[in-house]
């Protein structure tokens, strides 16, 4: 069954595993209120199942992920980097120089332990059902896929760029797996949506549900330092892919910016804007790609 979680709550990982962990959610019941609220505003007829069903897929596929994880005898509590790689966890040796460029999408759905699930999917849940009334399910499950697809990236290239330096650090075995990039992605997005005036919402709640989404983002960045820092001093083995989260976060505020929030504006404008929002982002991450294999051929790697 694996290693028992640590005093802090958070997953024991073993060596050379870089996790996303958002360690708590920091969005209290008056987010789900408030999304309710502008739900019933904008279709009192809708059924409360369908108002936020890509929220309810992403959590669904990433918990069925964990439970095939599972079924084949992958630890609840404390996975090898053997078996994240088996089910799609992200690795930068297999993305540059395999080919295997599909892992910066699965491992957003891969997850090391029952804790590091639970943490990551609270903070969807909450964040998902706070931005789909405002974007729609295709934006939630857009924001989501590229922003995790941004932190991952990231995360490879930082990692390159380590192992360039240190080549002792042996770059080729960090696997990284985890929602969280995605989950930052989210509360980027919602940081920027939330400043907009056109939402019909009382501007005293939508700055204060804005500035709970900004201690959630500033709070978990410390949180991620601190950890690493004490990981490192006590070797503890334990890590959490900052740069994912970061990666991931950029993108959802670059998502963003060309959004309108469905509520407040016609149809046709919103999925306009939408359409040049993905089409944006995802230009930036194919070229990003491009230039990580450009920067770090093959011949980066040494011959084994």
């Amino acid at each position: 069954m694996g290693s028992p979680p640590s005093p802090s709550g958070l997953p024991t990982h073993p060596p050379g595993i870089a996790s996303e962990i958002a360690p708590e959610i920091l969005v209290p019941e008056s987010v789900r209120d408030l999304a309710s609220q502008e739900r019933q505003r904008a279709d009192p007829e809708q059924r409360s199942w369908a108002y936020a069903p890509a929220t309810y897929v992403l959590v669904a596929i990433n918990c069925l992920v964990f439970v095939a994880m599972l079924l084949r005898h992958v630890s609840i509590w404390n996975p090898t980097s053997a078996q994240l790689l088996l089910f799609g966890a992200n690795q930068p040796k297999a993305v540059l120089l395999g080919g295997q460029w599909w892992l910066v999408v699965t491992a957003m759905f891969v997850h090391v332990g029952i804790v590091h699930l639970a943490t990551n999917m609270w903070c969807l849940w909450n964040l998902g059902l706070l931005g789909e009334p405002l974007i729609g399910p295709f934006g939630v499950f857009a924001a989501y896929i590229l922003s995790g697809a941004a932190g991952n990236l990231l995360s490879i290239g930082v990692n390159m760029l380590d192992y360039t330096r240190f080549p002792q650090n042996s770059a080729d075995l960090a696997v990284g797996a985890g929602a969280s990039g995605a989950v930052f992605g989210l509360a980027g997005l919602l940081i920027v949506l939330l400043k907009s005036p056109r939402l019909k919402i009382d501007p005293k709640e939508l700055k204060s549900l804005r500035r709970l989404v900004i201690y959630f983002a500033v709070i978990n960045f410390v949180i991620d330092f601190g950890v690493n820092r004490l990981s490192d001093y006590f070797a503890l083995g334990l890590y959490v892919d900052n740069m994912a989260h970061l990666g991931g976060f950029l993108c959802g505020i670059l998502f963003a910016l060309p959004l309108v929030p469905l509520i407040a504006a016609s149809r046709q404008h919103f999925l306009f804007r939408r359409r040049i929002a993905v089409t944006i982002v995802s230009g930036v991450l194919v070229f990003f790609g491009f230039y990580l294999t450009s920067v770090f051929p093959g011949s980066t790697w040494p011959a084994k």
